[in-house]
């Protein structure tokens, strides 16, 4: 992934970006629900890699969570420290942690892995996986397709998953999925999908 030019093209539509998506009520409850049911429970920190403004880091926090936020954008970073004071948000890349081997119980990918180029996924799922503990848990959500394919993403060129080879690259990577979601396309929103998943012993 060309971070740097991810992180340009978000940065010049943050504030955009942060008006449309920038708090927990822009989130389908749902996809909450879904996220809280299997971060929520964790014993020990949570990482939201991709944390955007960080109104979902937020919301983990409120439930209890030691959640902490990283993300590329120094916008959307400096926006979650000033919308969540309690929280703790730094600047970082999804590829390379600032964070030890198994020092995180749960990791949270929303939306975050998308803009990958399929040959950079499996790297950046074990990058995930090194930071997290054993029987650690991991939320990932992403957009849905019948085939694995580049699309014109309103910010930067994005790629779509079939959950199945999605959930094939999470088994390499050494996970095994628990959970899925569907969400299907309503005329506004494209088709997505959230995968839970455990690392496997």
């Amino acid at each position: 992934m060309d971070v740097e030019r991810v992180r340009d093209a978000y940065a010049a539509v943050a504030e955009l970006y942060i008006g449309l998506f920038g708090t927990r009520e822009q989130v389908h409850v749902d996809d909450l629900a879904f996220i809280g049911r299997h971060l929520a429970i964790r014993t020990g920190g949570v990482l939201d890699v991709g944390c955007g403004p960080g109104h979902i880091t937020g919301y983990l926090r409120s439930l209890g969570v030691d959640a902490a936020g990283i993300d590329v954008v120094p916008e959307f970073i400096a926006h979650a420290k000033a919308a969540h004071p309690d929280g703790r948000y730094q600047l970082g890349s999804l590829q390379s942690l600032d964070a030890g081997d198994g020092s995180v119980a749960g990791v949270l990918a929303w939306f975050s892995l998308i803009h990958l180029p399929p040959q950079d996924l499996d790297g950046a799922l074990g990058e995930l996986r090194r930071v997290m503990t054993p029987a650690g848990a991991l939320v990932v959500g992403f957009f849905e397709g019948d085939e694995v394919a580049a699309f014109d993403h309103k910010v930067v060129t994005a790629y779509r998953w079939p959950v199945e080879e999605f959930s094939e690259r999470l088994a390499r990577a050494g996970f095994t999925e628990v959970e899925r979601l569907h969400r299907p396309s309503d005329g506004t929103h494209r088709p997505y999908a959230a995968i839970a998943a455990v690392l496997a012993a």
